[in-house]
């Protein structure tokens, strides 16, 4: 361990929590027995030491959070826990993590009530939308808060509890496929079981997490956190609404400051002066061309991709701040071990690409996403001077999902909102024969479907009543996945009859032009 706090206490205390910890994992304990061995040989323990112990242990499996239900830590340590909870004023970024703790507990008991009624599609639908918002708790804590833990050298977070954390957003992502599906007994089995492991999950942050955090991390860095937090943003919570106070002048600067600024400026203007300076206006000379530091900042924000940088020592070093970006970053990961910035299940991967690129076997490496509606290129680049010296990783994603769904060619100037205009007018003017209907295939996209021909989703339940769910709010979460053999899949109708009843359907609505 590097962290004072740890080193500063009682090491056969710790060593003592973790025989019993270990006797009780392989069943030599009961939990009766392992609690009166904490009672008689350990005694009152701190958020901390619980920690500190924890960081001990070796060879942990990334299962390790989920295996261990948090009730059965809480017996073990049963009115030994010394830790009263601290009060933090409103918008600390433990202060954010609690509350918003607070607020999926009120959504997993709603879901607890809706659960011993009648099944309401629309009242889950909407449960569902705001429970998935929570995946930006997850996020905010992998780039922000395990990053402060790791440079306090308590690393438990990065390899066990963001296990824990993946698998509850799998499971979120799976509640909710069952229910666009349909799968009514399913969907309320999974929804109870992802809510005992959220409510776990938020046993642990409570008890370990949150308070270690507060005795780690100083004040100041929580300060310099909440920039990179507001970044990431926040589930269904309030915050102050100050934006972040800029960088302040350093207090040691020699009075008359301004005096010597602008006289380093005037010089500089001249080609006279220090070189060094940091004005953002100085022309510096980069590989092809003259460029000030500004507009080279500028152009790295406005990338239509996302580009991160990992140098030599697999350190984070830089990141795009464009404001599209494909997944969440943070100020909080620069300075970060690349290992500790990926799910641990996918550290191996990391590990390889960059072995390899060292070793000058490999230089590139591809992967993509693809998922209904979304699909997201990602390259890895080795870097190299121009000996041919490896010095890091560059990476690049984009979202290439409106890539993918171009046709034909465009060879003429056309504004986005044009375009749109353009695809919202009738398929034929009037006096003139009616365009025909490009084929209906299983994978035509039934939102195509709707955005040329809006009248089609008041018909279709007189193909099948079953479609009239699409009028309902679930449609937003259908319509733009849904396709037409998923349409057959639900309603039951073979897919040759649905394709022939939504062409005879469309030819109405042609004929009338």
């Amino acid at each position: 361990m590097t962290n004072p706090i740890f080193e500063s206490m009682d090491q056969d205390k710790l060593r003592r929590m973790i025989a019993i910890r270990e006797a009780y994992n392989s069943k030599q304990l009961t939990i009766d027995e392992a609690r009166e061995r904490v009672r008689k040989e350990v005694g009152e323990v701190s958020p901390e030491e619980f920690a500190a112990a924890e960081q001990l242990v070796k060879d942990e499996t990334p299962d390790e959070c989920r295996d261990e239900d948090t009730q059965e830590i809480v017996h073990i340590y049963e009115g030994l826990i010394k830790e009263p909870r601290k009060e933090l004023p409103f918008g600390h970024p433990i202060d954010a993590y609690r509350r918003e703790a607070d607020r999926m507990k009120e959504l997993m008991k709603q879901g607890e009530e809706l659960a011993a009624k009648p099944f309401d599609e629309a009242a889950w639908t909407a449960l569902m939308k705001d429970v998935l918002k929570y995946k930006v708790h997850f996020h905010r804590k992998q780039n922000q808060l395990y990053s402060a833990l790791e440079r306090k050298g308590f690393t438990r977070p990065s390899t066990t509890m963001w296990t824990y954390d993946d698998y509850v957003r799998d499971e979120m992502n799976k509640v909710r496929d069952l229910l666009q599906l349909g799968r009514t007994e399913d969907f309320l089995q999974a929804f109870k079981t992802m809510s005992e492991d959220v409510l776990d999950l938020i046993g642990k942050e409570e008890l370990i997490l949150y308070p270690t955090s507060l005795k780690l991390i100083s004040d100041a860095e929580f300060e310099e956190m909440k920039h990179g937090d507001r970044e990431i943003g926040f589930f269904l919570i309030d915050m102050p609404g100050d934006a972040p106070k800029a960088a302040t002048a350093s207090t040691n600067a020699p009075a008359g400051g301004d005096f010597i600024n602008d006289l380093a400026a005037l010089l500089g203007k001249y080609g006279m002066g220090a070189k060094d300076t940091d004005d953002d206006d100085r022309v510096l000379d980069v590989a092809e061309g003259k460029l000030t530091l500004e507009q080279i900042n500028l152009l790295f924000r406005h990338l239509p991709v996302d580009i991160s940088y990992v140098d030599e020592n697999e350190l984070v070093k830089f990141y795009t701040d464009t404001p599209h970006r494909v997944f969440p970053r943070s100020k909080g990961v620069i300075g970060r071990e690349v290992r500790n910035c990926h799910p641990p299940k996918s550290v191996h991967i990391v590990e390889e690409i960059i072995e390899k690129f060292r070793t000058g076997e490999q230089s590139r490496s591809e992967f993509w996403i693809n998922k209904p509606g979304l699909f997201i290129y990602i390259v890895y680049v080795a870097v190299r001077d121009a000996n041919g010296r490896f010095r890091g990783v560059m990476e690049m994603m984009q979202n290439c999902t409106h890539i993918r769904e171009l046709e034909g060619s465009r060879t003429l100037l056309t504004w986005d909102d044009e375009q749109k205009s353009e695809q919202e007018q009738p398929a034929a003017k009037p006096g003139e024969a009616p365009a025909s209907p490009e084929a209906i295939t299983k994978d035509t996209k039934l939102k195509a479907l709707v955005t040329r021909f809006p009248k089609l989703i008041d018909d279709l339940p007189t193909i099948n009543e079953k479609f009239a769910m699409l009028k309902t709010p679930i449609a937003k979460v259908m319509l733009p996945i849904a396709t037409v053999g998923m349409m057959s899949e639900r309603s039951g109708m073979p897919l040759d009859e649905l394709i022939t009843k939504l062409e005879a359907l469309i030819g109405t609505y042609q004929m009338k032009h």
